[in-house]
């Protein structure tokens, strides 16, 4: 589900929202997997079987995912999967823009919008550690504006912001916690 927010500036879109009380974590599993599928047979790569469940462990939460809990969790089904194979299928799904590293958390999370490519900012929550992914143009053209202005030349840009999703906020809240 993607929803847009008009500014005076530019369109943001929430590529991948904080999910709510009536969210159907199943689709966006199946929806990521079909057009991972789709984005692979268009541009002649391979979805093997092995990186098709590393994108949908990745995907089975709002949460993003560290190298290691996925290699256990593959390990649950296939005692032979080893830390090499699980980086070569995050290295192939980061290439084809399918997925997305965090490094403030050294974890992955699924994209949004893997059919372009495209500056991601990222609303991490310290709560319960749901992520929600935005693409701001904007946001992105100011910060490239800017390194170029220092002469810079930017190749590439991910923002991470922490703070609470709306539940998070709204259960500090309930509890006397006031958050800016």
């Amino acid at each position: 589900m993607r929803k847009t927010l008009q500014s005076n500036r530019a369109t943001t879109h929430v590529v991948n929202p904080f999910p709510g009380d009536d969210h159907d974590h199943q689709h966006c599993i199946d929806e990521a997997l079909a057009e991972a599928e789709r984005l692979c047979a268009e541009r002649g790569r391979r979805l093997t079987a092995l990186r098709r469940r590393v994108l949908e462990l990745i995907w089975a939460s709002h949460q993003p995912v560290k190298a290691y809990e996925l290699l256990a969790r593959l390990q649950e089904a296939s005692a032979s999967a080893a830390p090499p194979t699980v980086y070569r299928a995050l290295d192939f799904l980061l290439a084809e823009g399918l997925i997305h590293r965090l490094a403030s958390l050294n974890a992955y999370v699924g994209c949004g919008q893997p059919d372009h490519h495209h500056a991601g900012q990222f609303l991490i929550c310290q709560g319960c550690e749901a992520v929600a992914e935005l693409d701001d143009p904007a946001i992105a053209g100011l910060i490239r504006e800017k390194a170029e202005n220092q002469g810079f030349s930017l190749v590439d840009q991910t923002i991470e912001l922490e703070g609470l999703c709306p539940e998070c906020r709204d259960n500090a809240n309930d509890r006397g916690v006031v958050h800016d």
